[in-house]
């Protein structure tokens, strides 16, 4: 009742006349010195009964040659993690200067251009969605209540239109990319595409293939894994690793509780990783996964001050911790210039969070397993990666489900590199038409290219040009 409270009052200040699509481009942003080098491009696209939902988007032009390189869909994890997250701290154009924005001389935190990304060689949509995620917002209360299905409805709704107003990029190749708990949705969206093609639904989308990375696949695939992987990367000892797999029957989730032997050797796994950040298990675990200020009024020395608490080490008085670079994004897409300069609706959106985990969202698929198995019978490019410190999503999961899809060998184990280094392990697999590559990103967590900027925009850049890793 209190989220439909809310939400009523917040609709209250939604203009009457917000339902509409709409986009503009973006020549400046606070943050940015001078002008932006590239083309960017915001807008909302009206999708679901009276275009109630609306999903606000970046559009990135690519920075080599935007007529004839491919157009690529991001969609960022979460659910509910907005796509500024993913253009700022993955693979868009912008990254934010922690070292100018804490000098306490800014008025908002500073930006700068990043030189590995994917717009460097592709055309990218940044999408919030579902709705509530990011700038994205309804018209209606019942419009926030949302599950996988309608999310993947949704988002596909939102790209047909989106092509359907800019033509020039209908013909262009299409890929659907993105990470983490988009692994459910974006095989069931490349599924709904493909069949729209095969019925002949105009206007046809020129899709080539999907990319995810650090994929949620299939909740117990993925965290049955996390007790193997924990023993490979010598978190856990033999002996332990040795008995929790015979007491617990290598099944580490949904255990018996009468199964006191598993139950013991499950809570002594727990005490050897609980120091660890699940996402990376080289950074200290913090106690709050998205850390969001007390005040939005920009403060340089919020990244010290914030409540976040670390595991002491007693040597360093002052730890740092990965989320506290999260901070920046909520001063710099909280302040008024910023969502003026954005273009975004006054009144739609109260408060904007980089991850919101207070949707009213129901996770109703389990698995998407069998989405990947059915498209192995499709045309289809396919790119799935993991960062190998990622107990999250582990990379032996992703590899064991992989290897399920019963595909044919086409490159044996070996690994790839960038500048002399290697990047990472990959594999190919072939059937007919199909190709799949799997790839490792070495020392890269949850989620990869956060990590590794440059071995991921090498990957993605070689995978989208067919050159072998």
């Amino acid at each position: 009742m209190r989220f439909f409270i809310f939400i009523t009052a917040l609709l209250l200040a939604v203009p009457s006349n917000a339902a509409t699509s709409s986009s503009q481009l973006v020549e400046t942003l606070p943050g940015f010195p001078g002008k932006l080098p590239f083309t960017l491009e915001t807008g909302y696209v009206g999708v679901g009964d009276s275009e109630s939902v609306q999903l606000f988007y970046y559009f990135i032009e690519s920075e080599s040659d935007p007529d004839e390189d491919p157009l690529v869909l991001w969609l960022t994890g979460g659910p509910g993690c907005s796509g500024f997250s993913g253009l700022v701290y993955e693979v868009g154009p912008l990254s934010f200067d922690y070292a100018k924005s804490s000098s306490g001389e800014v008025k908002v935190p500073v930006l700068k251009l990043n030189p590995y990304s994917w717009t460097t060689v592709s055309n990218m949509i940044f999408i919030d969605a579902p709705v509530g995620t990011g700038f994205s917002y309804a018209t209606n209360p019942e419009a926030y209540l949302v599950d996988d299905w309608l999310s993947v409805t949704q988002t596909h709704e939102f790209l047909r239109k989106w092509l359907l107003s800019h033509p020039r990029f209908l013909k262009h190749p299409l890929y659907i990319s993105g990470d983490s708990y988009s692994g459910i949705i974006i095989p069931i969206l490349v599924s709904k595409i493909s069949d729209d093609n095969d019925a002949g639904i105009k206007p046809q989308l020129n899709l080539k293939g999907y990319s995810i990375g650090n994929p949620v696949t299939d909740v117990t695939i993925d965290e049955n894994w996390r007790v193997p992987f924990a023993h490979r990367m010598a978190l856990i000892p033999d002996k332990l690793y040795e008995s929790t797999k015979r007491n617990c029957h290598g099944q580490y989730m949904d255990v018996d509780p009468n199964n006191a032997a598993c139950s013991g050797d499950l809570q002594v796994f727990t005490e050897c990783t609980k120091m660890l950040m699940i996402g990376n298990i080289l950074e200290p675990d913090c106690v709050t996964d998205t850390p969001k200020p007390e005040s939005l009024k920009w403060d340089p020395n919020i990244v010290k001050e914030d409540s976040l608490d670390l595991l002491s080490t007693g040597e360093h008085s002052e730890p740092w911790c990965r989320n506290y670079n999260y901070v920046f994004s909520y001063i710099w897409a909280n302040d008024e210039e910023v969502q003026a300069a954005l273009h975004i609706r006054k009144g739609t959106k109260k408060d904007w969070q980089r991850c919101n985990t207070s949707l009213a969202y129901t996770e109703d698929v389990t698995s998407s397993f069998p989405f990947h198995k059915n498209l192995t019978n499709k045309p289809y490019e396919v790119l799935i990666y993991s960062g190998d410190h990622d107990m999250v999503v582990p990379y032996v999961g992703t590899m064991a489900w992989v290897k399920s899809l019963n595909l044919r060998e086409s490159s044996k184990w070996r690994p790839w590199f960038v500048q002399g280094q290697v990047g990472g392990y990959t594999i190919e697999y072939k059937r007919s038409n199909y190709s799949l590559t799997y790839a490792t990103v070495k020392g890269a967590g949850h989620t990869a290219p956060e990590y590794n900027p440059p071995q991921c925009l090498a990957m993605f850049s070689r995978w989208l040009a067919r050159y072998p890793l």
